[in-house]
Parts: structure tokens; sequence; C-alpha cells
């Protein structure tokens, strides 16, 4: 958001109430009036089409505004095409009542548009309920939870939070303050489309299933990695070329983390190379100048 923006955006401005006469035409009636207020002056508004309708140009800026791409909202939420400014603004106050700043929501939006035309008694306040009862999440903390997960805000606290949180409680995930604010997106992950079948994938590496468990206890983020982007490439290489045990991968599943184009077979070389032997986390973890430094021991 721009400093011009920023001192142009007050919510009292930006979000005008229509009569109610007028509620059901705003959609319709071409801007002919003068400015009502001082968003109406703003640079911004100036420059939008003319043929649009009042409201229509209004919630365009506004979004602009707060830092976010109205375009881009508006293709991936078309339903933001015929919300009522007046439901923005009110999702607007709310998220602010919770704590959530002001200069948060152009990235929140942005990242979850869908948020601009939730219901707030029917999905926002049953999610803020599962952060506080279910996460144990304080309200004043509320803040960090969103910023690091928007997708809080677009997940159903029912259908998707609270079983994605019994699978991972099952499974041994009991660090709830982890799960809020380390590993969040774990959370907002599908059960059934998502985290069983990237363990299942895992067990069919040759893991057994508690193998497979431990592994993503130690690096939760397995479950965020593309089984044909990352696990079956990354697999191939250590299996085929790095001739690797499993044991191996057991012990230190964050090899799934590191870049098999800059990371992993650029060391695996100089380690062929140099006929060194270095233990998979040594040669995946260290600097450039600890890997030379770890080489040079090696081969002296």
């Amino acid at each position: 958001m721009t400093a011009a923006a920023a001192a142009a955006f007050n919510p009292n401005m930006c979000f005008t109430t229509p009569k109610p006469d007028q509620e059901n035409n705003n959609n319709n009636n071409l801007l002919t009036e003068k400015p009502k207020n001082k968003l109406h002056k703003h640079p911004l508004y100036q420059k939008t089409q003319s043929s649009i309708s009042l409201q229509f140009k209004e919630k365009i800026l506004c979004l602009e505004i707060m830092g976010v791409d109205s375009g881009r909202a508006l293709t991936q939420n078309p339903t933001l095409h015929t919300a009522p400014i007046q439901s923005i603004h009110a999702i607007v106050t709310f998220l602010q009542s919770k704590g959530i700043h002001l200069k948060d929501l152009g990235r929140i939006f942005g990242m979850c548009p869908k948020i601009l035309t939730s219901d707030i008694n029917s999905d926002l306040i049953p999610i803020f309920s599962f952060l506080s009862t279910d996460l144990r999440v304080p309200d004043s903390n509320f803040r960090k939870v969103i910023n690091k997960c928007p997708r809080f805000l677009i997940s159903d606290a029912a259908d998707q939070l609270k079983p994605a949180l019994t699978y991972l409680h099952r499974l041994g995930f009991t660090d709830l303050h982890a799960l809020a604010y380390q590993d969040p997106i774990l959370l907002v992950s599908s059960v059934e489309k998502t985290l069983i079948p990237k363990l299942e994938h895992l067990s069919s590496m040759g893991f057994s299933k508690s193998d497979a468990v431990a592994m993503v206890l130690r690096c939760p983020a397995l479950f965020t990695f593309s089984v044909e982007n990352n696990f079956k490439p990354k697999f191939e290489y250590f299996n085929d070329e790095m001739k690797g045990k499993l044991e191996e991968l057991k012990e230190f599943p964050q090899y799934f983390a590191f870049s098999l184009e800059k990371r992993i077979k650029p060391r695996h070389l100089e380690v062929v190379h140099t006929g060194v032997k270095v233990a998979l986390p040594a040669m995946l973890k260290t600097t450039d100048e600890e890997f030379r430094v770890l080489l040079k021991q090696g081969s002296g």
C-alpha cells in the first residue's frame, strides 16, 4: 500500500451506505453524481472507468487502497462482483476486532479473496472459536496465526480444521503451539486428499507405516511436498545414483526439503569426485565453506 493510498483509506469514507430504495439499483446506475466523500476525490478513483456503477467503482477502489489486486480478486472470487460493499466493510471491521491490522489485509485478502464474501457468523466466528478453544491460541495472538496462514480464514472449522487436528493428533502431533505457529499449513490441508496420500506414498517407497509416521513427525514439511515433483525424482536419485539406504532417509527425512538440482546433485557429485564419505545431513546442511572444509579434511 502506497503512502498516499494509506493516508486516503478510512473505512468510514471508503464504504458508503446507500439508501434502502437505492440498494438494489446500485450495480445498474451509472456514475452521474458529484463526489459524495473524500474517497471520490482520490486519484485512483478518477482513473477508473466512468461507465461502471458508483458502488462497484467504490468497491474496486477500496480493494486497491487496501493493497488488494481487484482484478485478481474478482477473477478468483466471482461472487465479489455482486457482494454489497457494506458486507466487505463488516468483514474488515470484524477482522480488526480480532486484532488483525489494516496493513495486514492487503496480503490476507490478496492470498484468499474468498474471505471478502464470507459470512461472519457461519464462517469466520467458528474459525476464531477453533483457534481459541481447540488450538488454545490467546486472542492477542490471533494476528500472528492468521498472518502466518491466511488460509485459516477460508477453511471450514467443522469439516476441515477439526478433522485435520484430530488426524494429526492421532499421528503424534500433540504440540498445539507448533501446529498453530509453525506448521498451520497442516491444519488447512485435506486429510483425505493430502495428508493420507502423502503418508501412503512414503510407505510405498519401502518404509513401514510407523517409520513413515516418524518421518513426518520429524519433518512435518513432508506433508507439503509434491509427490510427482519432489518425492519421486529425489527418491529415484537417492536410490539409483547415490545408492543410499532407507535408514538414512528415516534418520534424515529433511533430505526431501533440499533442491535436487541446486543442492543434492552438485554436493553428491563433489563427494563422488573426492571419494570422501560424508553423512547425508553433513552433505546437505553445511554451508559451501563448511562443505569444502569437510571434503578437504576427508581427503587429507
